[in-house]
């Protein structure tokens, strides 16, 4: 197995990413491709590399301010185009980025296409609830999208949750403004009159029904998601850096710091994007993992071994055989 990493990808690149590698070197049981301008990635490595990690050369890289169809078609030596190219030509399984996330999903689209039964890639992204967390999809990758899309968001939403989560039945349920059917616009009654024909369908929750209900999967478009996503981190900083801002000055708050804090560790791999590394973009002949752009060395060891889990669980595989079941597809 052997992983492709965009070395030359997100804000704080390539020193981050060529930390985050080196971090997790001693953790992957897989040959890591570190892709980039080797003249950039040499004087940030050791000496001697660890035994798998192999420097690949890329000329050209992807800023985040590039469109994502100009960074496909103008740079073809782009670090993140040839880590692509890597996985298509079989020398790699996977590809983690954390450089532009619309160039990462287009690149990774029209170089290895879509899965017989999928018609839009989605990013499956994990959240925290009372009940062992659910996965949202789609959190960012397809906006615009037809109500079928969203079953094939489910069935790949469901295969994650089956072999990343532990999850052996996983219910799906439909983001909505409210519980009943018939809540929502046009759009939601489509949906849900199309989930409704298969057994895992739970049913509409609404946005605070998923941190407080039992959900293992939580379908909706991109648009919907990724505010969702953006808006449960924005929330959880909020919330940190008020607690944190009060030690100072609050004697109370000083001398519960420590307890709470201890408290609500086990939160952290659910709330903190550098713990969660980064998320799969499902329904590709290949494994993508989108990282944030201000990724950490820590966040980018967490995406490899994160990679690592789906690539051992046959993710993609998963994914391809629910598609063909619930769908009625053949290759």
């Amino acid at each position: 197995m052997s992983i492709a990493l965009d070395a030359m990808g997100g804000d704080n690149a390539p020193q981050a990413i060529v930390e985050g590698a080196l971090q997790a070197a001693p953790d992957l049981r897989s040959t890591l491709y570190l892709v980039g301008d080797v003249a950039k990635l040499k004087p940030l490595l050791p000496p001697t590399l660890p035994s798998n990690i192999v420097l690949h050369h890329a000329s050209q890289q992807v800023e985040m301010d590039d469109k994502p169809l100009d960074a496909y078609r103008k740079k073809k030596d782009s670090s993140l185009l040839v880590a692509c190219r890597l996985v298509k030509e079989g020398k790699a399984e996977a590809m983690v980025s954390a450089g532009n996330t619309g160039a990462a999903s287009a690149t990774a689209l029209l170089t290895w296409r879509q899965l017989p039964g999928v018609h839009r890639p989605a990013i499956a992204s994990p959240l925290p609830n009372h009940h062992g967390g659910f996965v949202i999809v789609d959190a960012g990758a397809s906006p615009d999208v037809d109500p079928e899309h969203l079953v094939e968001f489910a069935i790949m939403g469901r295969a994650y949750a089956q072999k990343l989560m532990g999850r052996p039945n996983p219910r799906v349920h439909l983001l909505n403004i409210g519980e009943e059917e018939g809540k929502g616009n046009i759009f939601a009654r489509a949906v849900y009159q199309l989930l409704k024909k298969h057994d895992w369908f739970a049913g509409n929750i609404e946005g605070k029904g998923m941190y407080s209900q039992p959900c293992d999967v939580v379908v909706c478009d991109a648009f919907v998601g990724n505010i969702v996503l953006k808006t449960s981190e924005g929330l959880a900083e909020l919330i940190v850096d008020t607690i944190r801002g009060q030690i100072p000055a609050n004697p109370v708050v000083r001398s519960l710091y420590w307890p709470v804090k201890k408290v609500l560790a086990p939160l952290r791999p659910s709330m903190d994007y550098a713990e969660i590394g980064g998320s799969p973009l499902l329904g590709l002949n290949g494994l993508c993992t989108i990282c944030h752009g201000r990724s950490s060395a820590r966040a980018i060891r967490n995406a490899l071994l994160k990679t690592q889990l789906a690539m051992e669980n046959k993710l993609v595989d998963t994914i391809r055989e629910a598609v063909q079941r619930d769908l009625g597809v053949t290759e």
